[in-house]
């Protein structure tokens, strides 16, 4: 089925071919025609599966099918992500799609100065890509008016909630018109998820296009258990011995983030971490060294590695498994986007038994485990709690070499307005 089988315009069909894409994933193909109908619409897809697009396009030809009548430009469309890097590429996007289109875009996220984005929204914009703390900055300085928003997308909804955004969402809400469009996509159907649907949209048009919370089929999965303090040995040595030319690693915290990179780097790799405390800068330069392969390992944490889109990464490297489940298939689904093959490894320690058991319950299966000749676990070592605020402590009872520690307390108290999540978006 070919895109312009969709009821898409002529402007956008063109802007398509010039990027060479000629057809539409599954969530695009059911995406779209129920946008263009005007319905809201509740969709779960894979990350990598062309999401993206699967808003934007309808979003930017309802639009334009409704031109303004001239002077300064009302802000008619909305698009919510929870990250800075998620929220530079979504208008990137937009911008390549909507080039033959007379709409204007703008961009607004917290880390940089706020006067260029002021001078841009003051020109008029026609949809505005957010993190919500920088929005809600803007609302409150008078420099952008919701009052006639006619279409609101909330994109990776499930990491907005889980990064404590909710109350600004809900502030953000309550500014717009009742009648409009709400758009929602995420990658899980979880039960937040679902509730937060239940007040938001109308009547939706319901979209799952891979099975509920599984991993990315296309991406190999494996498990290599390792002492805690071998982890990084190890990871040096897969790199080196599979002639890994780009890999991206996963750390639970900043801090963390920062003592890999500087090991990995004394190592003789080249390394460079990314994270909530870097400023944007240095983000979009290490991101655009990996991507420009002039550093071949880039240590990230969850929060600034979400939406990360980076073409044919053949390597994604859990060296601390996450504390919430649903962000494993997150993580991984770095790799192995767009049909491509990927490889997702995951260095697992004593620790960590119980958080593998959650993640292999959520997908259904069990990892398959590969022993890595020379870092043999010792079984002498104890299990240690997690210390990272969200722990999961090692208990009396053991239930076999996963290890069994029951959890204490779930994800942990969601971060209030002004907190670390909105300064990091």
């Amino acid at each position: 089925m070919p895109f312009s089988t969709l009821g898409l315009s002529a402007e956008l069909l063109r802007a398509l071919s010039q990027q060479r894409y000629d057809k539409p994933t599954p969530i695009q193909c059911e995406a779209i025609p129920a946008i263009l109908e005007g319905r809201d619409v509740l969709a779960a897809a894979q990350t990598g599966t062309g999401k993206t697009a699967g808003f934007a396009l309808p979003m930017l030809q309802l639009l334009s099918d409704r031109p303004t009548n001239g002077g300064r430009r009302p802000l008619r469309a909305i698009v919510l992500t929870p990250t800075r890097e998620l929220a530079s590429q979504v208008a990137e996007s937009i911008a390549n799609y909507g080039r033959h289109l007379p709409l204007r875009h703008a961009v607004v996220f917290g880390g940089v100065s706020i006067r260029p984005q002021i001078t841009r929204l003051h020109d008029g914009v026609d949809i505005l890509v957010a993190t919500p703390g920088r929005l809600l900055d803007h609302v409150e300085r008078g420099t952008v008016d919701l009052s006639r928003i006619e279409l609101l997308v909330l994109d990776e909804a499930d990491r907005m909630l889980d990064m404590g955004f909710i109350r600004d969402i809900r502030r953000l809400l309550a500014l717009m018109p009742t009648r409009r469009q709400n758009l929602l996509f995420s990658a899980t159907f979880s039960g937040d998820i679902v509730r937060l649907a239940e007040g938001l949209l109308h009547d939706p048009v319901r979209i799952e296009v891979a099975p509920r919370n599984s991993a990315v089929e296309t991406v190999s999965q494996v498990v290599h258990r390792v002492d805690r303090g071998r982890k990084r040995e190890l990871l040096s040595h897969l790199i080196r011995s599979g002639e890994w030319r780009q890999v991206l690693v996963f750390t639970r915290t900043k801090h963390g983030a920062n003592r890999l990179t500087k090991q990995l780097v004394s190592d003789g790799l080249s390394a460079a971490a990314i994270h909530g405390n870097k400023s944007q800068g240095a983000r979009t330069k290490a991101l655009a060294d990996f991507k420009a392969g002039r550093i071949g390992v880039l240590v990230a944490t969850e929060v600034a590695a979400r939406g990360l889109d980076i073409a044919q990464l053949p390597h994604v490297v859990n060296f601390e498994l996450p504390n919430v489940p649903e962000d494993y298939v997150h993580r991984i689904g770095r790799t192995g986007r767009a049909g491509r093959v990927g490889e997702a490894v995951s260095l697992v320690c004593v620790d960590e038994g119980e958080l593998l058991v959650q993640i292999e319950r959520l997908l259904g299966r069990s990892i398959p485990e590969v022993q890595i000749d020379g870092f043999e676990p010792d079984p002498s070592i104890a299990a240690e709690p997690i210390p990272n605020g969200r722990n999961r402590g090692p208990s009396p009872r053991r239930s076999g070499p996963r290890g069994s520690n029951p959890p204490r307390g779930g994800r942990g108290r969601k971060p209030r307005r002004g907190s670390s999540s909105r300064a990091q978006a």
